[in-house]
């Protein structure tokens, strides 16, 4: 957690060892019992964190079989985890360039979990508009979508107030209409 925060605070660049064992309050030379270099440090950092952000929105969206409901579950669980841990933001962003194979580990994870999540949507027969090579774009749209109502509305927050009710209504709407509404003919 100490990584994650000094990273946070920080940036992966000024993420000293000594910043982060000096948060975690322990020697720089027990760093190394655990890590051979900053860089190996960094390159589990986002994938640990990652993994414990998608585990929250397991665990808010378990026991619930309707597809929407459990977008919404998720995009709610997904604001509440950046909010509670706004180092997030930053270690994820950041990672793409500092940590370039940790940074594909957690897309890759990502993905994979909302491919499936779309697939047995698709296979309940929920999306019945898009053939099943159309399921990637799909994930990375919803995906790319969070991303961005968090870093308008949560990221640039001065009040900590959380995402507006009406920001998941909107993004909730948006779904609806994108995966109901009949695809362009050509």
């Amino acid at each position: 957690m100490s990584a994650a925060r000094v990273v946070g605070e920080f940036g992966y660049r000024d993420a000293s060892i000594q910043r982060i064992t000096a948060d975690a309050g322990m020697a720089q030379g027990t760093f190394y019992l655990y890590f051979a270099s900053r860089q190996a440090l960094f390159d589990e950092l986002l994938p640990h964190f990652g993994l414990h952000m998608l585990e929250h929105v397991r665990e808010r969206a378990h026991g619930k079989s309707d597809f929407f409901e459990i977008e919404e579950i998720g995009a709610r669980a997904v604001f509440a985890y950046l909010q509670e841990n706004p180092w997030f933001w930053r270690v994820l962003n950041e990672a793409e360039v500092e940590a370039p194979a940790a940074w594909a580990r957690h897309h890759e994870e990502v993905v994979r979990r909302y491919l499936k999540f779309l697939k047995r949507a698709r296979q309940a027969g929920v999306i019945t508009l898009y053939r099943e090579d159309e399921l990637d774009t799909l994930a990375y749209l919803l995906i790319a979508a969070r991303d961005y109502l968090y870093l308008y509305h949560l990221h640039r927050s001065k009040q900590n107030s959380g995402i507006p009710e009406s920001v998941v209504r909107t993004y909730m709407q948006f779904v609806r209409g994108g995966l109901n509404a009949l695809p362009a003919t050509d």
